[in-house]
C-alpha cells in the first residue's frame, strides 16, 4: 500500500470535515454528525476509486455516486468542490437561497450528483436501476451507494438487496456508514439491525467490514471488490463515530442535525487542525 497516498488522503479527509463544520456554521443549519463519519469513506471514493471527470460532470462511462442518506449531502458538496465540479467558494452557500447546494442534493442543479436523495431508504433501489442500466446500454461502469444505518430500518431496502443478488449486479457497492445513532437516539435501541453482516450475506451479497476512519483498510476493500471474482453485488459495512473529528460531538446524538456556534466552529477547526485546545463545550 502507497504510504504517500494514504497520508495525501488523510489529510485530504480532514479538510472537508472543515469544510464541513465552516459550511454548516454559515448555513446555520444542516447536519454535521453524519457528514463528519463519512469523511473518510467519501475522501477515498472522490480522490482515489470513482473513475470520474469534473471537467465532465455527465460524461456516460463515468462511475456512478449515490449518497442515499442525502441529509448529510455537506461532506459531498465539499468532495465535489474539492476535486474540481465547482469553486471551494461556492460552499458558504450551503441553503441559502438560489444556492446549487441545497439541504439535500439535487442532480439537476449540483454539478457531479448523480441522484436526488433525501426521502431516505431510496439508495440502493435507484442504484439497482443505474447498475442495470449499465448493463443494458453495454457499460462497464460501477455504481456506488452510501446508506445511513437508520435507513436500514426501512423495508425497502431489503427488497432491494433481494433484488440485487437476483440480478447479480456485480457493479453495484453499497456503503454502510454505520454511526450506531440516528436522529432520535441510537440505531440498537430504536430498531436494531444486527447482526447486519449475516442479514445481508444470507441475501447473497459479498460483505466486507472495515473501520471506516482507517484509509489503509478502506482503500484494501475497494482494492478487494475490484479485484474479486464474485459475481454479484458487494456491500461494506463501515464502523464509524458519528462526529469523527470534533470532540464535543463524538457519539453526540444530539449533533446529528444543529448548526455550531462561532465559538464551537473555532474550537472544531482547532481540532481538526491537531491543536490541543484544552476548551470544554
Amino acid at each position: 500500500m502507497d504510504l504517500a497516498l494514504i497520508k495525501k488522503l488523510e489529510t485530504t479527509a480532514k479538510e472537508i470535515r472543515k469544510d464541513v463544520v465552516e459550511m454548516i456554521y454559515h448555513a446555520g443549519s444542516g447536519h454535521p454528525g453524519g457528514s463528519l463519519s463519512a469523511a473518510d469513506l467519501i475522501t477515498a471514493l472522490y480522490f482515489n476509486e470513482l473513475n470520474i471527470d469534473p471537467k465532465n460532470p455527465r460524461w456516460e462511462d463515468r462511475d456512478r455516486f449515490i449518497l442515499s442518506k442525502g441529509h448529510c449531502c455537506p461532506v459531498l458538496y465539499a468532495a465535489l468542490a474539492r476535486v474540481g465540479f465547482f469553486p471551494l467558494e461556492e460552499l458558504k452557500t450551503l441553503r441559502k437561497f438560489r444556492s446549487r447546494l441545497q439541504g439535500h442534493p439535487s442532480m439537476n442543479k449540483t454539478p457531479g450528483v448523480d441522484m436526488n436523495s433525501g426521502s431516505l431508504g431510496n439508495g440502493i433501489s435507484i442504484g439497482i436501476g443505474r447498475a442495470l442500466g449499465a448493463r443494458l446500454d453495454g457499460k462497464s461502469y460501477r455504481v456506488f451507494v452510501m446508506v445511513g444505518d437508520g435507513e436500514l430500518q426501512e423495508g425497502m431496502n431489503w427488497e432491494a438487496l433481494m433484488a440485487a443478488a437476483h440480478f447479480k449486479l456485480k457493479n453495484l457497492i453499497v456503503i454502510i456508514d454505520y454511526n450506531n445513532l440516528q436522529v432520535d437516539g441510537s440505531v440498537d435501541e430504536i430498531m436494531d439491525i444486527a447482526p447486519l453482516k449475516q442479514k445481508i450475506t444470507a441475501f447473497g451479497w459479498q460483505v466486507y467490514e472495515v473501520d471506516g476512519h482507517n484509509m489503509r483498510e478502506i482503500l484494501d476493500t475497494f482494492a478487494r471488490i475490484r479485484h474479486s471474482s464474485w459475481k454479484g453485488p458487494s456491500a461494506i459495512i463501515a464502523y464509524t463515530v458519528k462526529g469523527k473529528g470534533v470532540s464535543f460531538m463524538e457519539n453526540r446524538v444530539e449533533w446529528h442535525g444543529r448548526a455550531l456556534s462561532q465559538r464551537e466552529l473555532e474550537v472544531a477547526l482547532k481540532e481538526l487542525d491537531g491543536r490541543e485546545t484544552g476548551e470544554a463545550i
